[in-house]
């Protein structure tokens, strides 16, 4: 699918469409559109990024023949809610992964935001935001190994290219993702809609009810049995006499053979 199909695509569903060769980061042009006045609902894709990153500053590595993407939402909710689009995000991404792959591997998700096919990890969601006057822009990035994937990474890594035994174009990957996102979205923005969201996202996550180790961003190492997310969308972890402990923010570290 070449961009101009994309870009109709995207209309019809009432996004825009700001296509890049290189960039810095899909991320940041996306909060620079918003300081510039672009009112949101803008998907910004590029075919290659020099300055990529993850979750806590983590560089991500950009190679041409990935998808990278950032989608621009303005004011789309309360800012208080803003962490669920997140969820909402991550799971379209897991929806568009598994109408891809099919029946060859099941599509996981791994708290907060990582997404997991076979056992390996084939992409990942960057929320971000910035404060506009009078608004707030709410920006996540996307990243989806299609042709190549790291090594001496975090958690073992693919990519659907390896997967499937045949080449998925980047295209390919962003045009399920934009349906997807588009209709988890219209779920998301009805009344009690983050409760539909969150009962699909633990469907497919990783790890619920088996014992895990939680990296938190404050506490340092924690362990336990994953019992659910809440309505907020935190980990709430069974630390046994310690209680259960809800965490918003670090890495999930699986015991299972699936990372």
């Amino acid at each position: 699918m070449i961009l101009s199909d994309l870009a109709t695509s995207l209309e019809a569903l009432g996004f825009r469409l700001s296509a890049h060769d290189e960039i810095a980061s899909t991320n940041d042009e996306a909060i620079a559109c918003a300081r510039a006045g672009a009112p949101g609902r803008l998907w910004v894709v590029a075919r290659s990024q020099t300055k990529g990153r993850g979750r806590n500053g983590r560089s991500w590595t950009s190679e041409p023949g990935n998808l990278f993407a950032s989608l621009l939402l303005i004011d789309p909710v309360p800012l208080a809610r803003a962490p669920e689009l997140g969820f909402v995000v991550s799971l379209a991404c897991a929806c568009a992964l598994q109408a891809i792959v099919g029946d060859k591997a099941p599509v996981g998700l791994k708290w907060p935001n990582d997404l997991f096919c076979g056992g390996a990890k084939v992409g990942g969601v960057l929320l971000e935001s910035a404060a506009l006057e009078g608004g707030t822009a709410l920006v996540a990035g996307i990243g989806i190994n299609c042709a190549s994937h790291p090594v001496d990474t975090l958690y073992p890594a693919n990519d659907l290219g390896a997967i499937l035994a045949r080449p998925v174009a980047a295209e390919e990957a962003f045009a399920a993702l934009a349906q997807e996102t588009a209709r988890w979205l219209g779920v998301w923005t009805q009344p009690g809609g983050f409760s539909a969201i969150r009962r699909e996202w633990l469907a497919r996550a990783l790890g619920v009810g088996e014992r895990i180790r939680v990296a938190a961003r404050r506490g340092g190492d924690l362990e336990g049995v994953f019992s659910t997310i809440d309505e907020s969308g935190r980990l709430a972890l069974d630390a046994g006499e310690a209680g259960e402990i809800r965490i918003d923010a670090g890495d999930v570290f699986l015991t299972g053979a699936a990372q």
